[in-house]
């Protein structure tokens, strides 16, 4: 194949043919193009951009590289949600067994943390015994048997665009709309869902900062999945300040145990009702989205998601005994870190403002993320908040604890303590949630 010919196409605006693109695409994945090649056309694309039938048709090819799911009779039932990542978003984790709790199949292939965002695997492996390596096979089995089941990402699914995005990472060509929309679609189409939602997040502590790039995001990745005959809607949603109040691996494990047990923060609470909301009214379980956020609401206070949860980790290899206090008293079943450094304010004032990005990589750097692919998470460190946006405090009240092993350094101190911004006046919450596209 001559990929020099496909280059010059993109930078001439001439659209690639369905047939070049697939045989590209097929050759990516069995390695019979050198990664110069590769590299020269990840950059043409880069640069110029591709129309939204050809990212579709990308899309499509990279899907089909790999294993795609049947469902037969369930497809109706089968939905999922994707992320675009963010800070103290543990949305997945009580979703999924909301979902199943109401009737829906969920198949969430779900990935570790990417730069200073969290991501579900890890806080899922915080789990003692919790196993996210499942095969299709035993994820369709634990599927028909429970409703959900949070896996990794692994080379059967989409195993194209593996190989691209390590080639994107290493060619400053991440950040392309028409190669991001490939990437999330391909691995979630290959889940072959009926129904799909997508989290587009905007914000400083956002990989998309404003919201015009977050809807340019939202619109391509909805044009292509619609493009391969999913149900698709896009929520765009603000990512300036930390989700919930738990940042961490294990603390957002617990704190997704407390939405399930009907007493968790009422923002991530919001934000998962809205998810599934939407999702139960696309596959038709729901009258419209509001009675589906009240039957997500009710899955998560009535105990019904928790037990689905419950049921998902017994499945997923952790010990029944511990599946349980897990869901009673999950802090005595979490690695937690062996120091506990608690903030407090000078002033008194309302919450303005808390930086989501410094907390992240605060919590980064003690541990809950990596800097490099080979680098060990600590489940056990992270950051619990006392407080939220609009929320006043008195002089000398908690804001914040920091779980962590060894010395907290100056740095993060600083960094830290210049987190939260009060305000003399009362501040006012804006909501999460900016449109719906889709």
């Amino acid at each position: 194949m001559d990929i020099s010919k496909l280059v010059e196409q993109i930078k001439d605006n001439n659209p690639m043919s369905a047939e070049d693109i697939e045989e590209f695409i097929d050759l990516v994945a069995k390695h019979k193009i050198d990664q110069t090649q590769i590299e020269a056309w990840l950059k043409a694309v880069h640069e110029y951009g591709i129309s939204n039938d050809e990212t579709t048709t990308l899309t499509s090819a990279m899907m089909r590289s790999g294993i795609v799911f049947e469902w037969g009779d369930s497809h109706p039932l089968i939905v999922d949600k994707h992320s675009t990542g963010g800070v103290g978003d543990k949305m997945s984790i009580p979703l999924a067994p909301a979902l199943a709790a109401c009737g829906l199949k969920v198949p969430m292939l779900s990935g570790r943390g990417l730069g200073h965002t969290g991501g579900t695997v890890d806080k899922l492996e915080a789990i003692p015994g919790f196993n996210t390596s499942q095969s299709p096979k035993n994820m369709q089995k634990i599927i028909a048997n429970i409703g959900c089941c949070i896996a990794a990402q692994n080379a059967t699914i989409a195993p194209a665009d593996g190989i691209l995005y390590a080639i994107r990472d290493v060619s400053d060509t991440v950040d392309s709309i028409p190669l991001i929309c490939a990437s999330i679609i391909s691995k979630k189409a290959a889940e072959n869902p009926k129904s799909l939602v997508l989290d587009v997040k905007c914000g400083r502590a956002a990989f998309m900062k404003t919201e015009e790039d977050a809807r340019l995001l939202a619109e391509a990745m909805v044009n292509t999945a619609i493009g391969l005959g999913i149900s698709t809607k896009a929520q765009l949603t603000r990512m300036d300040h930390p989700i919930g109040r738990m940042i961490g691996n294990s603390l957002e494990i617990i704190e997704s145990v407390e939405l399930m047990q009907g007493k968790g923060p009422l923002d991530s609470e919001d934000i998962i009702a809205l998810q599934g909301g939407s999702l139960l009214k696309m596959a038709g379980v729901s009258i419209d989205d509001s009675e589906g956020e009240e039957m997500i609401r009710n899955a998560l206070k009535s105990g019904a998601a928790l037990n689905k949860f419950r049921q998902m980790c017994v499945a997923q290899g952790v010990d029944e005994v511990v599946a349980k206090q897990l869901c009673e008293r999950p802090s005595e079943v979490l690695p937690l870190a062996s120091q506990v450094t608690t903030l407090t304010t000078d002033v008194g004032g309302w919450v303005a403002d808390l930086n989501a990005l410094n907390m992240a990589e605060i919590t980064r750097r003690l541990g809950a993320g990596r800097f490099m692919i080979s680098d060990d998470i600590d489940a056990g460190v992270g950051l619990a908040l006392h407080c939220e946006i609009g929320m006043e405090l008195h002089p000398g009240q908690a804001w914040v604890s920091v779980y962590h092993n060894g010395n907290l350094s100056t740095e993060d101190s600083k960094l830290l303590e210049n987190s939260i911004s009060l305000s003399s006046e009362k501040v006012v919450k804006l909501e999460r949630h900016i449109d719906t596209i889709g």
